[in-house]
């Protein structure tokens, strides 16, 4: 029962403590993603897919936890996982309602569902890398930051829907977040880090870039929708 002595020392409590800070502050993708894609389900259905969607993400970050140091070994992961969410975040900003024929992904359970748990594998490196290394290689505190960052992004992600079924300009404001995250995520890439710093110019236009297709082309795309519809 070592393990159990362990929980009361001074650095088993400092570790957990940073975890839950990580988890607080990292927190917020991951709500923005998750009622994104729950906001065209009927209201009986929005409930699931959170609880659900959260779950399902939780168990592929836990694996990519377990997995953080052959992941890390990965050339492009970053870069490739950044223009994934650029894609994801369009897609959720564009995809309005279940009225067209074909129907948006995320507009049953399951297809929500399928969203939040590939998005969030995609960004979730960030929490991943933090998680694991506030941890210093200690599953039970993988574990234990895992089980806490469910009811931070299940209320998350309750509350920022309910903001944006007051509010709809607010899915604008969280597809920005996501597209800046998405920079975030190829700007930190190794293979383009030395290209960057040759050229800072790049820093800042990859952010405009990746904002400007999702926010800019999800207003075109919005916009002549309502003109057809009109």
């Amino acid at each position: 029962m070592e393990w159990l002595t362990d929980l009361f020392t001074m650095q088993f409590l400092t570790a957990l403590v940073s975890i839950i800070i990580i988890d607080l502050v990292l927190a917020g993708d991951n709500a923005i993603v998750i009622a994104l894609a729950a906001r065209n389900l009927p209201p009986h259905l929005q409930k699931k897919a959170i609880v659900w969607g959260t779950i399902g993400a939780i168990v592929v970050r836990s694996a990519m936890t377990l997995a953080v140091v052959w992941l890390l070994k990965i050339p492009g992961l970053l870069l490739v996982g950044g223009v994934a969410l650029v894609w994801i975040a369009y897609k959720l900003l564009t995809d309005d309602s279940g009225d067209d024929e074909h129907g948006a992904a995320q507009n049953t359970l399951w297809g929500a569902m399928k969203t939040i748990i590939i998005a969030d594998a995609v960004m979730g490196m960030d929490n991943v890398l933090a998680v694991a290394g506030a941890a210093h290689g200690s599953f039970l505190l993988v574990v234990l930051g895992l089980l806490i960052s469910i009811p931070i992004v299940v209320w998350g992600s309750s509350l920022v829907l309910r903001l944006m079924e007051r509010y709809p300009s607010i899915i604008y404001i969280g597809a920005g977040v996501l597209a800046f995250t998405a920079a975030k995520m190829i700007v930190s890439e190794p293979i383009v880090k030395p290209t960057i710093a040759a050229y800072p110019v790049l820093y800042w236009a990859t952010f405009a870039l990746c904002l400007g297709i999702v926010l800019l082309g999800g207003y075109l795309v919005k916009k002549r929708r309502a003109a057809a519809a009109a």
